[in-house]
């Protein structure tokens, strides 16, 4: 998970919407619980926005350079399906800035 340490790099704020109760979001719920920790230690300066909305659907978002926004449904992913989402948003930042 090295490119975890260069991700204030590529992305500039990462937004996760979840519901706090419905099953479609217990993937979202557990893997924020399990990895908002290590992403902000490696990347302090990160923003890393947590938003609970009662009936939502699970989402992670990534905002790029000049205001540019992806958004991932996250609903039926495992955490690790989500944190693969997570690189691959990462790496679509890093590829933009190449342009």
């Amino acid at each position: 998970m090295a490119w975890r340490a260069s991700l204030s790099r590529s992305v500039k704020e990462i937004r996760v919407l979840f519901c706090q109760s419905s099953p479609a979001s217990a993937a979202a719920r557990e893997f924020v619980k399990k990895n908002y920790g290590d992403i902000k230690s490696r990347n302090p300066s990160l923003p890393f926005l947590v938003r609970e909305c009662s009936g939502v659907q699970p989402q992670l978002w990534a905002r790029y350079e000049m205001g540019v926004e992806r958004c991932v449904n996250l609903d039926g992913l495992t955490e690790a399906q989500i944190d693969k989402k997570l690189e691959e948003l990462a790496k679509a930042g890093e590829s933009a800035k190449a342009k």
